[in-house]
């Protein structure tokens, strides 16, 4: 079987000379490919006591929603501003060029829930701290937070330092 790193496609030059774009379309159009995936993250869980798995638009949901499902735990969907329909939080953050904004509903994190979080990658860790923010605002406990892939150079695991944090491959550049 292969490991997940072969199913990654690294693209260069991509969307800039001198980065290398690591695309997980290659991961998604593979069926083994994809349960290695999801399996791979679900088995940074093991151990883990929690309520609620919340993921991050939109490969947060690629990967949350099959793992909350073998977990048998609801999912929780974090989404850009104004596409949710019912009363929400929400929360500022930057990009590395602009700012954006991340809603969920107000009533998705019960006070005392234990919430573990999963994105398909930490680059600069920017979208989850935010998201971390409006979990604690509404009362939830991120008890863990989970990655396909981690870009080391973009330091976003020191932007989350207190927060358990764990990815499945780790790249050392940008």
């Amino acid at each position: 079987m292969k490991k997940i790193e072969e199913y990654v496609r690294s693209i260069p030059d991509f969307p800039e000379p001198g980065i290398i774009f690591r695309d997980i379309t290659s991961v998604l159009n593979d069926a083994e490919g994809l349960q290695l995936a999801i399996d791979s993250m679900d088995d940074l869980l093991k151990g883990v006591d929690f309520d609620v798995v919340v993921g991050t638009e939109s490969r947060g949901f690629i990967f949350g929603v099959p793992i909350a499902y073998k977990e048998k735990k609801p999912f929780v969907p974090v989404r850009k501003k104004g596409k949710l329909p019912l009363e929400t939080i929400s929360q500022d953050y930057d990009l590395e060029y602009g700012s954006a904004t991340i809603e969920m509903h107000k009533d998705s994190i019960k006070p005392g829930q234990k919430v573990v979080i999963v994105d398909d990658l930490i680059a600069t860790g920017g979208t989850v701290e935010a998201c971390i923010k409006m979990i604690e605002r509404l009362g939830g406990e991120v008890v863990k937070v989970i990655f396909l892939m981690e870009l080391k150079g973009l330091k976003g695991r020191e932007r989350l330092k207190g927060y358990d944090v764990a990815s499945v491959i780790s790249y050392e550049g940008n």
